[in-house]
């Protein structure tokens, strides 16, 4: 790989605060271009738009899902914008590129009474009181599987009703917190955490045996656990999504949901607006003279 892409790596943590996760991403998705571009006989340096068209309709012949499409041309976008600012290229080839219609990733949801049954399904009864609290918090509040894991205990507020959060991009956001949530949370640092840390300290809020703090896998393998027996794949993410989602049925505003979610772009946000037309039918019988 030339040079100069270590250098953007670097400026991606130093500057735009990615995660290793999304890095490593980046870095693979610019490795598998520049080798498919070098086919052709051209560099990073020198591809063209219609040569990245056909590298995205090369990845989705290849059978890679909307998210994965869209992160690469995340990627690239943000090279060229790297190249441009260093003076190593003159044009832009992904200026005013348009993403082929249909590739928006519609996420999948859950029903509400679902995410109850996810919530309450008992299964190891030994962790349950975290296990719960986890879950409710997950659905209550939105957060990604990274934010959740890297929750401290001093980032609740119990009296107001919030936490604060630290997203993409080391960007604090503060989240509110429903009541059901906030009890199962004090329940389970009240009764279980403490065993759980076997007189050790840690300050991340939710911890595995032995005190040590929640890993991602760990986390998807609970979800998965609970959500045995259902029809549809249960990740972190799809809570996150029955978040949104249910927020926007229940009359909840675009900007809002935007800043509770952590979007910096409200595009982002609009996806969801796409899986409630229940919301749609309601405003229109509320608000149209004839509904």
């Amino acid at each position: 790989m030339v040079n100069f892409t270590e250098s953007f790596f670097n400026y991606l943590v130093d500057e735009k605060g990615l995660s290793s996760n999304t890095l490593e991403a980046y870095r693979n998705d610019i490795g598998k271009f520049q080798d498919y571009i070098k086919k052709t006989g051209k560099d990073l340096t020198s591809f063209s738009k219609s040569d990245l068209l056909l590298y995205l309709n090369h990845l989705r012949d290849l059978g890679n899902q909307t998210p994965t499409v869209a992160r690469n041309i995340s990627a690239i976008r943000g090279l060229c914008k790297f190249m441009l600012l260093e003076k190593i290229i003159d044009e832009d080839p992904v200026e005013n590129l348009s993403t082929p219609k249909g590739w928006k990733h519609i996420p999948k949801i859950l029903g509400a009474d679902d995410v109850f049954s996810l919530i309450e399904k008992p299964q190891n009864e030994k962790f349950s009181l975290r296990d719960r609290a986890l879950l409710e918090l997950l659905y209550s509040s939105g957060l990604r599987a990274s934010e959740i894991i890297n929750l401290k205990t001093d980032d609740i507020n119990f009296e107001a009703g919030f936490i604060t959060v630290m997203g993409k991009g080391s960007k604090e956001r503060v989240v509110p917190v429903n009541e059901a949530a906030m009890q199962k949370i004090k329940k389970y640092i009240q009764e279980l955490r403490p065993k759980l840390l076997r007189k050790k300290t840690a300050s991340a809020l939710f911890v595995a045996k032995g005190g040590k703090p929640m890993t991602r896998q760990r986390l998807w393998q609970l979800i998965k656990l609970y959500a045995k027996g259902f029809s549809q794949n249960v990740s972190p993410h799809t809570l996150r999504h029955c978040f949104a989602s249910h927020l926007l049925e229940g009359g909840a505003d675009l900007r809002t949901l935007q800043k509770m979610l952590g979007h910096s772009d409200i595009s982002t946000t609009q996806i969801y607006t796409k899986v409630t037309p229940e919301r749609l039918r309601k405003v229109h019988k509320e608000h149209h003279p004839r509904g």
